[in-house]
């Protein structure tokens, strides 16, 4: 079958498989980000969540704390309070469990912005014209602890678009969206998936903490695969895609994979699953 336009991916799958299967895991993931960010919104009538994306309590009584600000906290020479050290446990332990960066996108709230980005490109068969290293967000995290170490101060929360997105969509519009506009600019016109495929450290960090996680992406039906190139257009970290598509261990095991399940949804084959890491040699060549 000859490959698709990437401006078409998914439109196979609507027509096969209906509208709702098209985009169940969408609609879903937009549910879930914008429910946060009202829960926040409501903290102080609701008392749901109240607190920020940093640092944050549900109900009031369970503390929820950012992996990679409770670091650069620990590195500033400043040791977190017992509150921020169960919170950022408690993290570590859901998405290490869960599945790869699910964070990324189900909760963050810069993950709308560069979806936007993306699909606007791909309608409009805009091609960008860099190419980064996907290892540069990995890079970062040191780069980012030793300047936090050396200035004393948190700073990635000074330059963080997740946190500046966060809050003017809770506390109002300020000179942070420069950054959100800067962000949704690098994915469109100078670097295909540059934020979430290649900058963001917070990313990076998540899937350091999910790369043995249980929830993957799986090709279980592999042989029905009519090579369209559908799941790659739309996926944000297409390379994940290769290896369970050809050969090998059908499932897929880099930390990169951002959980969205975009790619199962635009598969007109239903290629695609979300699988257990532990399942049985079945899901496996």
């Amino acid at each position: 079958m000859a490959k698709n336009f990437a401006k078409d991916a998914g439109k196979e799958a609507r027509f096969k498989l209906g509208w709702w299967h098209a985009y169940r895991f969408l609609l879903a993931r937009r549910l879930c980000q914008l429910s946060i960010m009202l829960f926040f919104i409501m903290g102080p009538t609701w008392g749901i969540l109240t607190g920020n994306l940093s640092s944050s309590m549900v109900l009031e009584t369970i503390p929820l704390s950012d992996p990679l600000i409770v670091l650069q906290t620990i590195v500033t020479g400043h040791w977190p309070e017992a509150t921020a050290l169960i919170g950022v446990a408690l993290v570590v332990a859901f998405y290490a469990v869960l599945a790869p960066r699910v964070f990324c996108a189900w909760v963050c709230p810069v993950n709308m912005v560069t979806d936007l980005a993306a699909w606007i490109r791909r309608k409009l068969d805009i091609k960008t014209g860099f190419q980064w290293s996907p290892t540069l967000r990995y890079w970062l995290i040191p780069v980012i602890l030793l300047g936090s170490a050396i200035s004393g101060s948190l700073l990635w929360a000074w330059i963080d678009p997740v946190a500046s997105l966060h809050r003017g969509l809770v506390f109002g519009i300020g000179s942070g969206w420069i950054l959100v506009v800067l962000v949704f600019l690098l994915d469109l016109v100078l670097v295909q998936h540059g934020w979430c495929g290649h900058l963001c450290p917070l990313g990076a960090t998540y899937g350091v903490i999910g790369r043995k996680s249980i929830l993957r992406i799986t090709a279980t039906q592999r042989e029905a695969c009519t090579k369209c190139m559908d799941c790659y257009n739309v996926c944000p970290e297409p390379q994940v895609l290769r290896q369970p598509l050809k050969e090998g261990d059908r499932k897929v095991m880099s930390q990169d994979c951002i959980s969205c399940g975009r790619c199962i949804e635009v598969c007109p084959e239903d290629v695609l699953q979300f699988k257990s890491r532990l399942g049985s040699s079945r899901d496996k060549s």
